[in-house]
């Protein structure tokens, strides 16, 4: 069967193929999930309001990989570097693909792609590019799990669980 267009945006389409309805983005080859570790063994989280649940939500730094015509041919390793710098302030040096799958396969063909990044080096305060207001938060791993329930019980902030995919993979 073939998706018939519901709804034309300017960032999402809404699809329809049979009875099920979903969502596809514009321009994108995927979103990219970044899993950094500092020297001090700190994972590198960001904090943001996101507009459909009206609260802040912890996530790991993140982006759309090649959502425009200068990252057109962008690849999910150079789009971790770019995104990690813009949100958190961190340059890295290398980058290893972990893993990849669908982000919400009920709801959209987006595929996520989970990228280790290391080597990093503090070059600014990050905080995202303009129209974000990204806050940065540097936990250490030993520390993560009990600082997120502190960090909803206190302020009612919503925990992202691809926090726990990367805690997966840092600890093997």
């Amino acid at each position: 069967m073939s998706a018939r267009t519901l709804h034309d945006g300017e960032f999402l389409k809404l699809l329809r193929n049979g009875h099920w309805e979903f969502v596809r983005r514009q321009r994108s080859t995927g979103a990219g999930f970044i899993v950094a570790v500092t020297e001090a063994r700190e994972l590198v989280l960001v904090e943001q309001f996101r507009i459909p649940l009206q609260k802040r939500v912890i996530e790991l730094p993140a982006g759309i990989i090649a959502d425009s015509a200068d990252t057109a041919d962008e690849s999910a390793e150079a789009s971790a570097l770019r995104e990690l710098e813009e949100e958190t302030g961190f340059r890295g040096t290398h980058t290893r693909l972990l893993c990849s799958g669908p982000v919400a396969a009920g709801m959209t063909d987006e595929m996520g792609y989970f990228t280790q990044v290391s080597g990093l080096q503090r070059v600014s305060a990050g905080g995202g590019v303009e129209g974000e207001d990204i806050t940065v938060h540097l936990v250490p791993l030993a520390d993560v799990e009990p600082w997120l329930v502190k960090q909803h019980a206190a302020r009612g902030v919503l925990t992202d669980p691809r926090i726990f995919i990367a805690l997966h993979f840092v600890s093997r």
